[in-house]
């Protein structure tokens, strides 16, 4: 039986996006959220927050998101959590190398609030059903 999603660390650079996801997730997907505003804080915040799923910006400062999940997946002391990513950037050859790179699927963006808990929570299912 799959395990039920709980827990979702979102990091995006932009902060009205990242309190609109906040408020979608929480109050309206009943998730526990936790979010970062570069990549640099995601792989602390893996360690501390211990989360089901990791949502990425790929448009960010400094670290990508790309870079990002590279960081994270490079880290032993990291457990190996799934991964989607939220992004403007949904040309099919860009999905395929997100997915490439391992990422469980790709929310596009703009996202609606109002759908977006069910759209994480359906990759979510998916990926459960094929670990």
């Amino acid at each position: 039986m799959a395990r039920p999603l709980e827990k979702v660390l979102y990091v995006e650079d932009e902060a009205d996006i990242r309190a609109v996801a906040e408020i979608a997730l929480v109050s309206l997907g009943g998730l526990q959220v936790q979010t970062c505003s570069n990549g640099l804080e995601a792989a602390g915040a893996v360690k501390r927050f211990a989360p089901d799923l990791v949502l990425l910006d790929v448009m960010m400062p400094g670290m990508d998101g790309v870079a990002t999940l590279a960081a994270l997946r490079a880290d032993p002391a990291l457990p190996p959590v799934p991964v989607a990513f939220m992004t403007a950037r949904t040309l099919p050859d860009e999905v395929d190398q997100y997915m490439r790179l391992g990422a469980i699927g790709v929310i596009g963006k703009p996202f609606d609030p109002l759908k977006l808990a069910g759209e994480v929570r359906a990759l979510w299912q998916k990926h459960q059903e094929q670990s």
